[in-house]
């Protein structure tokens, strides 16, 4: 069974723009997790020196265009659960981007190998 010319152009075009697509999402993905890990480094450089104070000290916390004063202890504990609401954002970004790299891969041998099958004919 063969695939006439005109067909296998249009399904190695097909191909080509999921491969494309797939590149542009994991440029877009991997942006947005090396944004996600600065912030997270920002959250426990923050937290780490929040630690070292004592319980009583004045702590404020900006709100739109004023500041509030927040417990340290309260701090501590948002700091935290930012964190781990982070951590959760970033491993579902890893999967995704995993997931892109599989899809772009399997895009491009799908290419060669149509390539090569028609190359022989």
């Amino acid at each position: 069974m063969s695939i006439s010319n005109e067909a296998l152009q249009k399904l190695v075009r097909e191909i080509e723009s999921q491969a494309m697509a797939a590149q542009q999402q994991i440029s877009l993905v991997r942006t947005q997790l090396s944004s996600k890990q600065r912030e997270m480094r920002l959250v426990q450089l923050t937290r780490s020196e929040i630690s070292t104070l004592p319980p009583d000290t004045a702590a404020y916390e900006g709100v739109g265009k004023m500041f509030v004063a927040v417990p340290v202890p309260e701090l501590q504990d948002k700091l935290g659960s930012s964190m781990k609401e982070m951590e959760g954002e970033v491993e579902a970004m890893g999967k995704r981007l995993h997931y892109l790299e599989t899809t772009a891969k399997n895009s491009q041998e799908h290419i060669e190998r149509m390539l090569k099958g028609s190359g022989g004919q």
